[in-house]
């Protein structure tokens, strides 16, 4: 059988230069994906020209027309043929392509979008008359007058029906709708000063609105905050901090949220650079990395984030959707945003998401009630042990406890004056029900202890390594080679952790001490455990974050665990500690350490309002 491979030729390929066609579609392949692509071009061109309101409009997920209205600068009848020219553009001379301050700047969009569909520009700049011109597959009309106020009018229909190859790669209307909202609400962030308009004008008439965004009043931060509120909803707008940070030359602004606010995917994290949504992984790794502490791996953040840079310092030129940058220094760019974001964290205190308290509502509503939402899962919760004796992994609070004055189990009247209030009772051995003084509070003591506890030991390792307690016969823990070669690569570092550790022969480790603050501890559980911590991080985090991750396994096996009965001054003990330590509102993974129940919210339950 003979084969033929079609790169082989008898003859000599010609070299030819391709029609302006040709390159246009090629160019539009690159830069129109999708209808999102054709609307994002054309809403940042609006913003280009200075337009403080932009209405968008579509069809059929915008297979069938897109339109895009804006009051900014306009054009003149003579600008209309020349900005559907190729690399033609007022944004840049060309002299400097690092110094770009617009979104727009390469000069593509239009030529594209009139090479794949029909265009129509209707435009006027003050002091001209209105002027429009129609291109379809390529082919220009003449230009024409126009009746238009001011402004720009740009209307695509049928997209892509001269390459009706790229059609079938679409997906559903709904789905290409979805896009298109998405694009116009991430730069709705970009320019909350900016109004939106989004109508779905599937089925004719006037369409209906499905975004409306007016633009924003008072400062910047006043702006962008009712912004994120009206695109992220008011939850996030109530659960999110302030972030403000810089470092050489380099600022990071914007608001993330609690990590109680955690979300199933990635979808809540908005980031911009110069203004311009990305999406970046430099970025995104970084906002995970300032979360590692707080969440479990299949918990997210939610986040907009907006990176403030010299032109000079990043390129934009990465990839024609402009939706990719490099930048010069990205070092300092990630640095920033961990250290930004993990200071306005600690700042939060043993703040928590409003949204665990409204979860605790809907969870106490009659069976059967329309909108009861399942509860969230945030880790699988290890089974409750037998009751016990005190842990003495909870001995370092024991001078925290001596400062309180010993009580009939009946807190003191004005310890209900701190934030988590005072100590009603214990539930279940697990569960502190603390009186606050505009309502209660419930306390999960394994969870609460656990993440006290984990800031202890990163306390007693950044200032002098954790202490070590010698054990007087090694424990041998028999692992897989893999396991065990892990854990040997690790050893300096978990020395530090105060767990020492060496080679006893294939397959196995001695441990020979282990962290004092933990007391007796299983070491065939806490071993495997680390391996398991180690396995599920895989090679994705740097050493710095696997020990920290080590970390917080460890400090699980020296927190007070679910059946511990406490004494009332035990449990005023640890609120009064939660109060005084940062990140205490959620656990290691993310979970809640404490619900609040407001007295009102209580009263509704039982029909008292």
């Amino acid at each position: 059988m003979t084969l033929h491979d079609p790169k082989i030729r008898a003859d000599r390929p010609q070299i030819r230069a391709l029609d302006e066609g040709a390159i246009n579609r090629i160019a539009a392949g690159e830069v129109v994906e999708r209808p999102a692509s054709a609307v994002k071009e054309l809403v940042e061109n609006s913003i280009d020209a200075g337009a403080t309101r932009i209405e968008v409009a579509y069809a059929d997920g915008g297979k069938t027309l897109i339109r895009v209205t804006d009051d900014g600068c306009g054009m003149t009848g003579e600008d209309l043929p020349l900005a559907l020219s190729r690399h033609a553009t007022s944004k840049i001379d060309g002299a400097d392509l690092l110094n770009i301050t617009s979104f727009g700047f390469r000069g593509e969009a239009l030529a594209s979008l009139a090479a794949v569909g029909r265009l129509t520009l209707t435009s006027r700049a003050d002091g001209a008359e209105g002027a429009a011109i129609r291109v379809a597959g390529g082919v220009a009309d003449a230009v024409r007058p126009a009746a238009i106020t001011r402004g720009t009018i740009a209307e695509i229909r049928d997209l892509f029906y001269a390459t009706p190859a790229r059609l079938k790669f679409l997906r559903s209307d709904r789905a290409e709708a979805q896009a298109i909202g998405d694009v116009v609400k991430r730069l709705a962030m970009a320019e909350p000063q900016i109004g939106f308009t989004l109508r779905d004008m599937s089925g004719g008439g006037e369409g209906r609105v499905v975004f409306r965004a007016d633009p924003g009043t008072g400062d910047l931060w006043d702006a962008l905050q009712g912004r994120l509120g009206r695109v992220l909803g008011t939850d996030f707008a109530q659960n999110a901090l302030r972030i403000d940070a810089e470092r050489d030359g380099i600022a990071l602004t914007g608001y993330a949220a609690l990590p109680t606010y955690s979300r199933g995917a990635a979808t809540h994290q908005y980031l911009f650079v110069n203004g311009r949504p990305v999406r970046d992984k430099l970025l995104n790794g970084a906002l995970r990395g300032a979360y590692a502490d707080f969440l479990s791996r299949d918990r997210h953040p939610a986040a907009a984030l907006f990176v403030e840079c010299a032109p000079e310092a990043v390129d934009q030129n990465v990839h024609p959707a402009k939706t990719e940058v490099r930048f010069r220094d990205p070092g300092t760019v990630r640095g920033l945003i961990v250290s930004g974001l993990r200071h306005a964290l600690a700042g939060a205190g043993h703040r928590a998401s409003s949204t665990v308290a409204d979860a605790t509502l809907g969870a106490m509503r009659p069976e059967g009630a329309s909108g009861a939402e399942p509860p969230r899962v945030y880790q699988m919760d290890r089974p409750a042990p037998r009751p016990q004796m005190p842990h003495p992994g909870f001995a370092e609070t024991s001078e925290v406890f001596a400062r309180v004055d010993p009580v009939d189990d009946t807190p003191e009247p004005e310890a209900a004056y701190h934030p988590l209030g005072a100590a009603r009772g214990q539930v279940h051995e697990n569960y502190i029900i603390a009186q606050t003084e505009a309502g209660m509070v419930i306390v999960d003591q394994h969870a609460a202890h656990e993440r006290l506890v984990y800031e202890k030991l990163k306390r007693q390792m950044a200032e002098n390594g954790v202490a070590a307690q010698a054990l007087l016969i090694p424990d041998i823990v028999e692992l897989s080679d893999g396991a065990a070669a892990m854990l040997l690569d690790l050893g300096a570092d978990l020395a530090q952790l105060g767990l020492e550790i060496e080679a006893f022969g294939r397959g196995a480790i001695a441990v020979r001490a282990t962290p004092a603050i933990l007391g007796p501890v299983d070491t065939q559980a806490l071993i495997r455990d680390i391996v398991d911590e180690l396995e599920d991080l895989g090679e994705s985090l740097g050493v710095k974050a696997r020990i920290e991750a080590v970390l917080s396994r460890v400090a699980c096996h020296g927190s007070i665990r679910s059946g511990r009965r406490m004494s009332a001054p035990e449990m005023n003990a640890l609120l009064r500690e939660m109060e005084a330590t940062p990140h205490s509102g959620q656990c290691n993974h993310g979970r809640p350490t404490y619900v609040e129940l407001r007295l009102g919210d209580i009263e509704r339950l039982f029909g008292r309002r």
